[in-house]
């Protein structure tokens, strides 16, 4: 029994303290075609030009420095707005700063709650996002068997505000993708659970397209269906081909499949591919850029081997 709830906690661990789910929860506020609502043509919401801004920078440019600049502007300019604290929070998470974590995932929900009686929508939507913020924080703090009860605790206000926003538009895209992205990820990491579920929900109701297609390729690689995830993160790159954090994305993928399919093609263009990301480490935190240059030697360590 012990080792089967050691097993569940290490995979909600896993769902919660994913650096790259944090990420890509605030990437559903940001696409290049639209310029004040990346999401909808009507009933549009307004952000500051700051804020879109440092969105253009992490997920247009994969330049988190540059975000940095952007965002505190932002939050100087309009401390309402849970979107910018919550980019904070994302920030911290990436360079593990646990301090300015705690702060930011605190005003992303204070700012988010006081959105509440404005627009439900959005309020119930950062409330959200604060909610998993703080779940993230405290298995780094805690740990994963001490942490995990608390985290659960955090997973169940997180959906249950996601509910109230989905009682007020469910066909909101905005809330389908963030919706569709926690669904995938819980669905690729729990027993029992249904993936292509997810995957339907983000291809029927969730937009921006490219964030659709990055979320889906990162479920197909997560469940081992390697040319699926290929095709959708091709898709996603037509799109942001600026990005580092794609181009080493497709590098993992590609990797993957190679060490299936004992293909020293494939590993030569996952190499090629980790190149690509490495050619802009410069405006990646640092953590990611060690984790890229490990899977970049592993690579090559493969292809030397064959």
């Amino acid at each position: 029994m012990m080792k089967m709830i050691k097993g569940f906690s290490l995979k909600i661990a896993n769902t919660l303290n994913i650096t790259c789910l944090v990420a890509i929860l605030l990437n559903v506020w940001s696409n290049p075609s639209l310029a004040a609502d990346p999401f909808r043509t009507q009933n549009t919401r307004q952000i500051s030009d700051n804020t879109e801004e440092a969105f253009k920078a992490i997920f247009q440019q994969g330049n988190y420095s540059t975000a940095e600049r952007y965002l505190k502007q932002a939050i100087s300019e309009d401390e309402g707005e849970p979107l910018a604290y919550a980019m904070k929070a994302s920030l911290a998470y990436t360079s593990e700063n646990w301090s300015a974590l705690e702060i930011y995932s605190r005003k992303t929900l204070e700012a988010a709650k006081n959105l509440i009686g404005k627009d439900p929508l959005r309020g119930n939507l950062y409330t959200a996002v604060g909610h998993f913020l703080e779940g993230a924080l405290t298995l780094k703090r805690e740990g994963t068997l001490k942490g995990t009860p608390q985290a659960l605790g955090k997973l169940r206000q997180v959906y249950d505000h996601l509910d109230k926003a989905e009682a007020i538009a469910k066909d909101d895209p905005e809330l389908n993708l963030l919706k569709g992205y926690m669904d995938l990820m819980l669905a690729v990491n729990l027993p029992f659970a249904n993936p292509e579920q997810a995957i339907q929900r983000l291809e029927k109701n969730a937009a921006p397209r490219y964030l659709v297609d990055r979320g889906i390729a990162l479920a197909y690689r997560d469940m081992k269906k390697y040319d699926r995830a290929l095709e959708y993160a091709n898709r996603a790159l037509k799109k942001t081909a600026d990005n580092p954090e794609l181009y080493y994305l497709k590098a993992q993928i590609l990797r993957a499949r190679a060490n299936r399919t004992k293909n020293q093609e494939l590993m030569q263009e996952a190499i090629a591919h980790f190149d690509k990301a490495l050619a802009k480490k410069s405006q990646l935190p640092a953590g990611m850029v060690k984790q890229i240059k490990r899977e970049h030697r592993k690579a090559k360590s493969s292809l030397n081997k064959e």
